[in-house]
């Protein structure tokens, strides 16, 4: 079997990934997407069984799962997970047809719409583009006046990230929230992600401690990851005061560096394990 590692920078994620890879004696390339072409009518077969994607870039990982697989080549993640994943809304839609608790979410295209959802949702909600990770570009909207001001800014700024608005409840979570590893069928482990800010995201700041794998948080996990296509999945989920759980989000290209500490699970070669029984499957 041979594999194909897609990613532009190698992060620890990435170190761990092609040190797993070497153990189990795995024959494998690293592809930048940035020296790729990707002909229509290419001739030539792939030389690869199936591709770990581990592009930084939503575009990269969305054009390149779309060639390999008019190629024959299985991904991970595959095309359809990351046309979902990468798009909240998209996201929104899929854990909403599985009956899977989300926040209360509502897109709007324009100015006064989206100041209309706001109000019907009501305050405090959070703002959110449609597209992006690591908690960029979010907003905590507390009234009337901070809405307005949001969205007037955002429609002055232009560009596709701020012509759509994404907004969502605010859930009133315990200064942290939960993120889950989903590995095929298994919930690999689960993490709280704390911070003194209400964005606990640990690319900005939060840090990582141990959280127990409750038979709840197994199941929501497992549903949510279903409800987007399944594989290699980072679920979050948020907790209000009263102690339910609800689905956040979930990422394609899952970050694990800071469950490291926090988890003595063999998250990488638990990956590759997993990649490996996807690529025999295929053959």
């Amino acid at each position: 079997m041979k594999v194909a590692l897609l990613c532009s920078v190698v992060r620890t994620e990435e170190k761990l990934l092609m040190a797993a890879l070497r153990e189990r004696a795995v024959d494998f390339d690293r592809l930048d997407p940035r020296e790729l072409q990707l002909p229509v009518a290419a001739e030539e077969p792939v030389p690869y069984d199936i591709v770990l994607v581990r592009c930084l870039s939503h575009s990269h990982a969305f054009y390149l799962t779309s060639w390999f697989e008019s190629r024959g080549v299985p991904c991970l993640s595959a095309h359809h997970v990351v046309h979902t994943c990468g798009d909240k809304w998209l996201t929104s839609l899929a854990l909403a047809r599985a009956g899977v608790p989300t926040p209360a979410t509502a897109l709007a295209l324009s100015e006064p719409s989206a100041l209309s959802a706001i109000e019907q949702l009501g305050y405090p909600v959070v703002l959110k583009p449609v597209l992006g990770s690591w908690g960029r570009l979010l907003a905590r909207v507390n009234d009337r006046d901070a809405a307005e001001a949001l969205l007037e800014h955002k429609a002055t700024l232009g560009g596709y990230q701020h012509s759509v608005f994404y907004i969502q409840d605010h859930v009133d979570k315990p200064g942290r929230d939960i993120r889950t590893l989903v590995v095929g069928d298994s919930v690999v482990y689960a993490i709280y992600r704390q911070s003194q800010h209400w964005i606990t995201n640990t690319a900005r700041g939060g840090s990582a401690q141990p959280c127990p794998l409750s038979s709840e948080i197994v199941d929501l996990s497992l549903r949510a990851a279903q409800a987007v296509g399944g594989g290699i999945l980072a679920v979050d989920l948020l907790e209000d005061q009263q102690g339910k759980l609800w689905v956040n989000e979930v990422n394609h290209t899952p970050e694990f560096h800071g469950a490291l500490e926090a988890t003595d699970v063999d998250i990488a070669g638990t990956m590759i394990d997993y990649l490996l029984s996807c690529g025999e499957a295929k053959g």
